[in-house]
């Protein structure tokens, strides 16, 4: 068993991995359904600046909760557009509504834990994604996260080379502090770039917004000198677009090698034409498709297959042993975009190659 202490904004978060088989599976009988097929799962998502959220990851939870339910089961969507009043008013809606389960992706997590426990009292199951709310959630579903800032951290070292040294000067623009994603990202990536390069400067980046993070590169820019920056630590895609634009506007025709996450497909051209340097590639339908699972599993009593699912744990500020499954991530450079999101259907050879890419996917080998 493995466990990872993570500062996490003005709390502490405590990842358990499991790494024996799925939790309680060996015992018990399953318990007799709850819940026919004709299920209907609230899902709530964080945001719209990443795209990914109403692109990937919704229709694949809205196509496997059908395809588990023979058609019959529902989903109803709503999106908190980085407001945590609106989630929480979107929330008490679908309690209002009596869904069967939600599955929460928080705008914030710790404001959002007074609606988790109204869920539960009113009989509803809460199953956390992509990001660990407060309150009793009855499950996780995400990504390795600090992992994901490893790899981000550990290929800006690649990308400067052999020749880093301690007083290379490295701008760090990281995500919102009320995510808690966000602080376990900075995390892993301190850990891979501690006592190798000087974080010259560092922002945390309010509700992931790219205007915000733009401006912060822009002052990075001014207090340290266009040319005396080795590389840029962005938490993820849409950011680091907003920090070339910076750079750009500042006149820096050199770009040094900048990080992101989320494969975003503009991010993708941009790691082809040779302006940003990767992103961390997350396979949303393993996550999505887990979700969806876990919901109807959980409400349909079928717990064998619910524990089979969640063979992680994990520690919140609030409740401890929260039944998990936490999915790996891949840096995605230039090699291997055919390999990762080309390969899972994320997107197409013709999706990434425009007229603008044509000879930079010609370059890598995408035809």
């Amino acid at each position: 068993m493995r466990r990872i202490a993570i500062a996490v904004a003005a709390s502490t978060m405590t990842f358990s991995l499991a790494a024996c088989g799925a939790l309680g599976a060996a015992s018990g009988s399953e318990a007799s359904p709850t819940k026919g097929n004709d299920v209907t799962v609230g899902v709530l998502m964080p945001e719209k600046t990443n795209t990914r959220y109403e692109e990937f990851d919704y229709p694949i939870i809205q196509k496997k909760v059908a395809q588990l339910t023979n058609k019959q089961g529902k989903t109803i969507y709503a999106n908190g557009e980085a407001s945590a009043k609106k989630q929480a008013t979107q929330m008490q809606q679908m309690i209002d509504e009596k869904v069967d389960v939600i599955l929460l992706d928080a705008v914030d997590s710790h404001a959002i834990a007074g609606m988790v426990k109204k869920a539960k009292d009113a009989g509803i199951p809460v199953i956390a994604y992509d990001r660990l709310a407060e309150g009793p959630i009855d499950a996780y579903v995400s990504f390795d996260n600090e992992l994901v800032g490893e790899v981000q951290g550990r290929s800006l070292v690649e990308a400067i080379g052999s020749n880093i040294d301690t007083s290379d000067k490295i701008v760090m623009i990281n995500g919102s502090p009320s995510d808690p994603n966000a602080g376990q990202f900075k995390a892993g990536a301190m850990s891979e770039l501690n006592g190798k390069v000087t974080i010259a400067e560092s922002y945390d980046v309010d509700g992931w917004k790219p205007e915000i993070a733009q401006k912060d590169m822009s002052r990075a820019i001014s207090a340290l000198g266009k040319g005396n920056i080795k590389a840029v630590y962005s938490a993820n895609d849409a950011m680091a677009g907003a920090a070339i634009q910076a750079m750009e506007a500042a006149g820096m025709t050199s770009l040094p090698p900048i990080t992101g996450q989320d494969a975003e497909l503009p991010a993708v051209q941009r790691i082809l034409s040779g302006e940003q340097y990767m992103s961390v590639y997350k396979p949303y339908p393993g996550e999505a498709e887990a979700a969806a699972e876990m919901a109807v599993m959980k409400i349909q009593g079928k717990s064998i297959q619910f524990d089979a699912l969640a063979t992680d744990s994990v520690d919140s500020p609030t409740n401890k042993d929260i039944p998990a499954q936490l999915v790996q991530v891949v840096a995605l450079t230039k090699d291997n975009i055919k390999s990762t999101v080309v390969k899972d259907g994320i997107y197409t050879i013709k999706d990434i190659c425009t007229a603008e890419y044509k000879s930079a996917c010609a370059a890598a080998g995408l035809k």
